[in-house]
């Protein structure tokens, strides 16, 4: 039995069995619960994850090994989401203007809060790298981390973390403020809570969903660009 679980280890296919059978699970969980927006599938699947690989006694290391073929798809599926980004490219025209003016400003206070609470809990340089790209997408927010020198499975949590705090935040809040554009609902979710806030924009609709990818991936390429820059300059 021990030789077989080595055997397994050794190759992705126990990694990405875990990984799907949790996420699947994660989906029947979410449907039968009424689909909340607290409780998003990707937050069940890693809890599940977690607790799978403990009772198992998996390392975590080896794990990730396997599942870095998992990973490697998260780039293509960032670029799909251009097909509903451009089939809404006639209302993102329409509003370029806030679009350009919101999303600096959105993307920098994003980063900027995280690190402003750890540093004031005393947390230590890596901490803060690992936390400042939480707010952009996976495969984006990777090579940030690794430029600035954080900790890639820290900011993983981040990111899930955040994800779903934007999104039930950004319902909670779109209620009580009565606002129900689609085009703002998304945006926002998109610029917040990157690849979950996205899932739920979609849920919301085509428009919903086309903002938050526009949102999403606007976020990812501003920080790429100047969080590394300004990390160097700063000195951090």
């Amino acid at each position: 039995m021990s030789e077989l679980r080595d055997h397994l280890l050794s190759t992705p296919i126990l990694a990405i069995a875990l990984t799907l059978a949790a996420y699947l699970a994660s989906l029947k969980v979410f449907e039968r619960l009424g689909r909340p927006s607290w409780c998003p599938p990707v937050l069940l699947a890693a809890l599940l994850t977690a607790a799978t690989l403990w009772l198992l006694a998996i390392d975590y290391a080896d794990y990730r090994l396997g599942a870095g073929w998992l990973t490697l798809l998260l780039g293509p599926a960032t670029v799909a989401l251009g097909v509903p980004l451009y089939q809404q490219l006639h209302h993102i025209r329409a509003l370029w203007r806030p679009i350009l003016v919101s999303l600096p400003l959105a993307a920098t206070l994003a980063a900027f809060y995280s690190i402003a609470l750890a540093w004031l809990f005393g947390a230590s340089p890596q901490v803060l790298a690992s936390l400042a790209p939480k707010s952009v997408t996976a495969p984006i927010a990777i090579g940030i981390t690794e430029q600035i020198g954080g900790s890639i499975p820290l900011m993983m949590g981040g990111l899930l973390i955040t994800g779903v705090m934007a999104t039930t935040c950004v319902g909670l809040l779109a209620k009580h403020l009565k606002i129900t554009d689609q085009r703002v609902l998304g945006f926002v979710l998109g610029v917040n809570g990157h690849a979950i806030g996205t899932v739920r924009a979609f849920e919301l609709g085509p428009t919903a969903g086309a903002f938050a990818s526009l949102g999403m991936s606007l976020t990812g390429i501003f920080t790429a660009l100047f969080l590394p820059l300004a990390w160097r300059v700063l000195g951090l």
